[in-house]
């Protein structure tokens, strides 16, 4: 991680709550994935509880996230993204949050500009995200929000 503190805002996105946690704010990417921020809600401190640390969730049984994961939908795999997304976070080869097993852009973006601060570099597809990205951008006054300048 960076010197980066990202600031508050007043969108209130999941990543904000989990900084400065690089892997958590990774997992809740991935919670995230075809689901909406209501459901995840609803699970992710009893996820966190149970699974408070990237060994404990790579050591773990997809059998084990079942029953915890079965609201958000695709369950058994997001159980078997989770485990193998731990397990190469914690190898530590690996460069970029893309480079992670059920990481994709919305995951690689939201490291960016979470973790590493380099949001200046990054556009953002989802809606949350280029909320806070344009909130940056307002509070840099480097430039027009994503929308405008699309416009």
């Amino acid at each position: 991680m960076s010197d980066w503190i990202p600031p508050r805002s007043p969108h209130g996105l999941i990543q904000e709550d989990l900084w400065p946690n690089e892997w958590k704010i990774l997992v809740a990417c991935v919670l995230l994935n075809l689901t909406t921020r209501k459901q995840v809600d609803k699970v992710i401190d009893d996820f966190f509880e149970k699974y408070p640390t990237p060994e404990t969730l790579a050591a773990s049984q997809e059998e084990d996230l079942h029953d915890m994961l079965r609201t958000l939908g695709m369950w058994r795999r997001r159980a078997k993204t989770l485990i193998r997304f731990s397990k190469e976070f914690i190898g530590g080869d690996w460069s970029t949050a893309k480079d992670l097993y059920g990481c994709g852009k919305y995951a690689d973006d939201a490291w960016h500009i979470f973790c590493v601060g380099d949001w200046r570099h990054v556009e953002p597809n989802d809606h949350a995200l280029n909320d806070y990205h344009n909130f940056l951008r307002e509070q840099d006054g480097s430039s027009q929000s994503v929308e405008a300048s699309a416009a």
